[in-house]
């Protein structure tokens, strides 16, 4: 940590340059939709999946600060903005991906599945509809599975809880569409696993927080690796996430993105396969 603020200070970062909010948000009609297939970048790694009727969040964090850090973007849908919720992922318990005080305000009754280790904490702060999961386990939810797979990551919210909980990613199966939502991680060899397991259709791809490389790249991805486990995992469409949103790391947004057109490029793969989403962006799906 000493020799990554040392660096830290040799650095010339612009912060200026935010991520764009999008100016045609689908507000009404993500709050009537009971039958399209969607997803909604709110900031983050917090997306609204709508898939089979069902109202699906994923590392729900709407707080302005995240410890001494002011949210840099505000989230693209505030929570009255939001449908009522039925389900809610939760990757790991680090604090800007696991936000009680959202959690609290959400509409509806959400069913929380969570990696195994959570399920105590959420009990204690009341939250009674919890579902713990272990890597590899699957759920049947109202039409769809939930899959709990692995990632190469940690966790900790406090002074001697380090990686007593579990960490992940999780995939939404479901006749119409395959989800795989990334979580945090670095690059690791269950992508290829996964790959094998699923057939993904769009894959929620985490792309920031990895500089230094040095010190980052054992549980941060670089947008180059992140196009690399995409391949792997044969995904059919690329959603980049975890940029812009907070400074976790020296990397900015725009620099996470720069990288990940670069890439893109280089692998010459089709731009009809990479969809980098504005803030509040709803895309339906055929």
């Amino acid at each position: 940590m000493w020799r990554w603020m040392k660096e830290r200070r040799s650095k010339t970062k612009d912060l200026t340059t935010l991520i764009a909010h999008s100016e045609n948000k689908k507000g009404k009609e993500l709050l009537e939709n009971h039958r399209k297939t969607s997803y909604t970048w709110i900031g983050h790694a917090s997306f609204l999946i709508q898939l089979n009727g069902l109202n699906i969040l994923t590392d729900p964090v709407f707080g302005k600060r995240m410890g001494f850090s002011k949210r840099m973007t505000e989230p693209g849908l505030t929570i009255e903005e939001l449908p009522e919720i039925d389900v809610v992922v939760i990757s790991h318990g680090h604090f800007d991906h696991l936000e009680f005080s959202t959690l609290k305000k959400l509409k509806g009754s959400p069913t929380f599945f969570v990696p195994i280790g959570f399920g105590k904490l959420f009990r204690r702060r009341r939250f009674l509809k919890v579902i713990e999961a272990n890597w590899w386990d699957s759920f049947d939810h109202h039409g769809i599975k939930i899959h709990f797979v692995p990632a190469q990551h940690w966790t900790k919210r406090g002074l001697f809880d380090t990686n007593k909980c579990h960490w992940g990613g999780w995939v939404f199966e479901s006749p119409l569409k395959t989800f795989y939502f990334v979580g945090d991680t670095g690059y690791f060899r269950g992508f290829k696993e996964i790959g094998e397991r699923f057939q993904v259709d769009i894959v929620l791809m985490p792309i920031g927080a990895y500089e230094p490389e040095w010190f980052m790249e054992i549980s941060h991805i670089n947008p180059e690796n992140a196009v690399k486990a995409f391949l792997e995992l044969k995904g059919k469409t690329f959603v980049p996430m975890h940029y812009g949103a907070y400074r976790l790391a020296d990397d900015t947004g725009p620099e996470a993105l720069e990288r990940l057109y670069r890439e893109w490029e280089n692998q010459q793969l089709s731009n009809e396969d990479l969809h980098v989403m504005k803030l509040g962006e709803t895309h339906f799906c055929d």
